[in-house]
């Protein structure tokens, strides 16, 4: 029997999809999840994918492990919890293309790419989705000058190491971006706000005004 599950790396905890599948046949739901954190330890914070083998009959199994996804592995290197949600608007983090170049290297065989520039691409458009820019700026935009080989002597060449002078010019930009984001959200969500104040304040006068009793008439005197 196989049994695929996606955990954190070093970290797994019992669950009922565990239990329900390993309970019945006799399996120790503690002593998998000892053996699988021990095989993912080095993922530490990382959803990490595993399938486990199982032999019903023996009690036996087996415990392998995949590489994280791309977007795991993006998030780790950006030093991020999630993605942006909102990526028009917002970007989380900005890494250099030897960053990404690392990744592409990792899961070059599981992204059935014919060579590490296609696989470069992948990452990068994971980075479009999760709002990540890359060398200062946006993922679309570098793979546009991936496909006019802007990249191509780093990539042929499998360069993976940042200088420092490089992470500080690019933690900087960033620092400076976020800046300018949250003070345009901050401002979209006081103008959101106001305005909703605004028609608050409408519908409590025209509520008001439905309410008022007109005055009756006095009778005519005879």
């Amino acid at each position: 029997m196989q049994i695929k599950l996606l955990v954190e790396g070093g970290a797994m905890k019992p669950g009922p999809t565990l239990s329900q599948k390993l309970g019945p046949i006799g399996i120790n739901v503690n002593q998998v999840i000892q053996r699988v954190n021990e095989a993912t330890k080095d993922f530490g914070g990382l959803k990490v994918p595993i399938e486990l083998e199982v032999n019903s009959s023996t009690k036996n199994f087996e415990v392998r492990v995949f590489s994280p996804p791309v977007s795991e592995l993006l998030k780790k290197e950006a030093g991020i919890a999630k993605g942006s949600g909102i990526q028009k608007k917002m970007q989380v983090a900005n890494i250099s293309i030897e960053q990404i170049i690392s990744i592409a290297k990792a899961k070059f065989q599981n992204l059935l790419c014919k060579d590490l520039k296609l696989a470069v691409k992948t990452v990068v458009g994971s980075c479009v989705s999760l709002g990540i820019l890359i060398e200062n700026k946006l993922a679309s935009e570098i793979e546009k000058e991936i496909d006019s080989g802007k990249y191509d002597k780093e990539i042929s060449q499998e360069k993976t190491e940042t200088s420092v002078l490089k992470k500080t010019e690019l933690k900087k930009y960033f620092t400076e971006l976020k800046a300018k984001q949250d003070k345009l959200l901050e401002q979209e969500k006081a103008a959101k706000e106001s305005e909703l104040k605004a028609k608050e304040a409408e519908s409590l006068e025209g509520a008001a005004e439905n309410l008022k009793v007109t005055k009756p008439e006095e009778p005519k005197k005879k």
